[in-house]
């Protein structure tokens, strides 16, 4: 059974997160947004403190049977940590130094080498970024249909292409990038790569004006004839010959939402408590206490409530059996597709009961805008319906 009981390095966790999130992020988010920039200072603060932004986990130690032999609580600190950080500020939160997105295939699919030259500095005095580069045009939900070409080279590949939405991309020491050795063969020619900064036809002409997140750096990257050392080929051609016709670098973008997806729901989960708990602030002191509608406002919030705490189990669930090794794909899927949705009509149900005090000055209107991609990035709502009907079914031999 799981306990619902945070152990007490959880509570650590959690304690230390919210403290951040509220004399730290909170006061610093409105001008962030105006700016559409996270101050230098807080960054070269909390890259001191060792407050990093790392998607990556650990699979726990497995005995012979298959079973855990050691459970760790990598997974449960990244959504505890994240929901108390989104609830600060999401696009703050994103914004953080660390390997980020790309810290995941660089942990399970990277060479022993590979990890102790691009994870190891994020050590260094200075804050610095990784990032995760899968996004196309013409390749976003449907990731099979990258387009972005690498031809084998003497002592590498060559590079050609173009991504987008890019989290911290510009500013990232490197990119774990997606690409195909022959569009022709589908899923079993990719590859990932790591593109260091700097590399000669590696460039970022522009970041991303958005509707959301805006103090957080959304980047377009593009590849002309970038030429990529062997060495940097994400885990090596061994990596890809042993499993030459099971997609191997499809797998490893795919196995990489595993673990993100509770961590972007969680901080969906971070958005909407924020805004129920500045909601229900308001109506306490401002809404007239007797009548129907203020009973009908509170019971509007407590809904609110309800499905902030069901998204929050289900979240728990999903980063629960990534550390202890069991397989999680569909309910990542689950958690992140009701979260989503979730945070998205919150925020709007907060949004509708304040009315004009919600647009003048005050934060739900910015959380309102901020949820929105939370429903799309990391794999849209239809895209999470598909992964998890396909494994629902799939003892069925029916084939969706």
């Amino acid at each position: 059974m799981i306990s619902f009981e945070l152990s007490e390095q959880q509570k650590q966790m959690k304690e230390l997160t919210h403290y951040l999130a509220e004399y730290e992020i909170r006061p610093i988010a409105m001008e962030a947004e105006r700016l559409k920039k996270v101050p230098e200072e807080f960054l070269n603060q909390v890259n001191q403190m060792g407050i990093h932004l790392n998607t990556a986990s650990f699979k726990a130690d497995k005995a012979k049977s298959g079973r855990p032999k050691k459970e760790n609580e990598a997974n449960r600190m990244g959504v505890i940590a994240m929901e108390e950080l989104a609830w600060g500020d999401a696009a703050i939160t994103l914004s953080l130094p660390g390997p980020g997105l790309g810290g995941h295939p660089i942990m399970t699919s990277g060479t022993p080498e590979q990890q102790e030259r691009f994870l190891t500095i994020f050590t260094a005095d200075q804050p610095r970024w990784g990032a995760y580069a899968l996004t196309e045009p013409d390749a976003g939900s449907d990731a099979s249909g990258i387009r972005t070409l690498a031809r084998k080279v003497d002592g590498g590949y060559l590079l050609n292409g173009q991504k987008i939405f890019i989290t911290n991309g510009a500013r990232a020491s490197w990119v774990v990038v997606f690409a195909t050795v022959d569009p022709s063969l589908g899923r079993s020619a990719h590859r990932a790569f790591v593109v260091e900064k700097g590399m000669k036809g590696f460039t970022s002409p522009k970041i991303a004006d958005k509707m959301g997140l805006r103090a957080n750096e959304t980047a377009e990257l593009v590849f002309e004839d970038c030429f990529i050392p062997q060495e940097n080929l994400l885990g090596g051609e061994e990596l890809y010959n042993q499993r030459a016709q099971k997609a191997s670098g499809f797998q490893v973008a795919m196995k990489t939402f595993d673990s993100t997806r509770p961590i972007v729901a969680a901080m969906a989960i971070g958005i909407a408590r924020a805004a129920y708990e500045y909601t229900l602030d308001i109506v306490k002191k401002e809404f007239p206490k007797h009548g129907r509608l203020y009973h009908i406002t509170l019971e509007m919030l407590a809904e609110a409530e309800q499905d902030i705490a069901a998204a929050r189990l289900l979240t728990w669930e999903a980063a629960w059996k990534a550390d202890i090794g069991i397989e999680n794909a569909k309910e990542a899927a689950i958690c992140k597709a009701f979260a989503g949705q979730m945070a998205l009509g919150v925020c709007k149900k907060c949004l509708d009961l304040l009315g004009p005090i919600g647009l003048n000055g005050h934060p739900v209107e910015k959380w309102y805008r901020d949820v929105k991609v939370f429903d799309i990035f990391e794999g849209t709502n239809e895209i999470q319906h598909l992964v998890v009907a396909r494994r629902q079914y799939a003892p069925y031999n029916i084939r969706v």
